[in-house]
């Protein structure tokens, strides 16, 4: 049996993973960081710090305890407090078209973008942002969109201490700016889920860490 028919979605990951690469690196405006190892790339004041400010207080006003699937709060895996923004909300609709447009992807296969606050102490331990089809999960993701292709996360606020994104198979630590955008693909070219994605929100030692998330799937999301 083939790979294309043992892996959920890899045509698709393979197919969107390209269209955005290109995309991507055709723009002058994005910077591409330099690893081997995952396609990953960052947008320098992608948010005014008057938008950054203004969805701080969206995601105070939506944020509950976090949690990951089967994994709870709890659990101290993931202890930063989260919500998703209202996604009929005008300011945020043109926040997501914006995101859309960056990558050349359709609306409709966007989740919507969840806001985030880390406190200190709080963390997200490392993990992958696709799916392991082998959970008990995959049977309901894979009917609501599929499998994540590309993520996109906006930092907020400076931190004072802490708070950092770290790729902790790439080894690169990169600090809260706000308005800043990073973007990666969960896949290799071959469409396959790339490890090399693990990342982690390392603690927040003073201060509050702000950020936004905007996950892609392979089609649409329900």
């Amino acid at each position: 049996m083939s790979s294309t028919q043992t892996i959920p979605d890899q045509d698709a990951l393979r197919r969107v993973g390209r269209q955005v690469r290109e995309r991507l690196e055709n723009d002058a405006g994005v910077y591409k960081i330099d690893t081997p190892m995952a396609e990953l790339y960052a947008v320098g004041d992608f948010l005014s710090l008057a938008e950054c400010e203004r969805l701080c207080l969206m995601v105070d006003d939506t944020a509950r305890p976090s949690s990951l699937h089967e994994i709870g709060y709890d659990s101290g895996f993931r202890t930063s407090y989260s919500g998703d923004l209202d996604p009929h909300d005008s300011f945020v609709k043109g926040i997501g078209r914006r995101i859309d447009d960056l990558l050349g992807l359709p609306s409709e296969i966007g989740e919507a973008i969840q806001g985030q606050r880390y406190l200190p102490g709080q963390q997200f331990k490392p993990h992958n942002d696709w799916f392991y089809t082998s959970e008990n999960y995959w049977k309901d993701e894979r009917q609501r969109g599929g499998q994540r292709s590309w993520t996109t996360m906006a930092f907020l606020n400076d931190v004072e201490e802490g708070g950092e994104t770290h790729f902790t198979h790439i080894g690169i630590k990169i600090e809260p700016k706000p308005g800043v955008l990073l973007i990666w693909n969960n896949a290799l070219p071959d469409g396959t889920p790339n490890e090399d994605t693990m990342h982690a929100g390392t603690p927040v030692v003073k201060g509050a860490k702000y950020i936004i998330t905007k996950w892609y799937r392979t089609r649409k999301w329900k």
